[in-house]
């Protein structure tokens, strides 16, 4: 039933705002794999966020991202459904004390493999 219901919220989204506003969005001068919160939604079993990027913006299912605002970061969401250009992510965790907020930018996390 979750999966179904994110699937729905993400269409409902992206019908209400119009897929061409979350397309121009994704053209913004952003970094690949970079995404900005567009909607929130609680619900009874998880929240979820809705990103005004996906596919286009080099997303993909699975991925796990960093949510920060002003260069502190929030929390982390993962990206569990994605379409050309938007995606609904699982907010995975936060920093105690904070929210996360329309506008908030979410990044793909990355690891090192560098040997130090």
């Amino acid at each position: 039933m979750f999966p179904r219901f994110h699937r729905s919220l993400l269409a409902l989204i992206i019908a209400v705002s119009g897929a061409g506003t979350l397309a121009a969005a994704v053209n913004i001068d952003r970094s690949i794999g970079e995404a900005k919160i567009a909607f929130i939604e609680a619900t009874s079993a998880a929240d979820l966020v809705v990103l005004d990027a996906g596919f286009e913006a080099g997303l993909r299912q699975s991925m796990v991202c960093q949510v920060s605002r002003a260069g502190e970061t929030l929390g982390k969401v993962l990206l569990v459904e994605l379409r050309s250009s938007a995606s609904t992510a699982l907010i995975l965790n936060l920093t105690a004390g904070r929210s996360l907020q329309l506008g908030d930018v979410v990044t793909v996390q990355t690891v090192s493999t560098r040997n130090n």
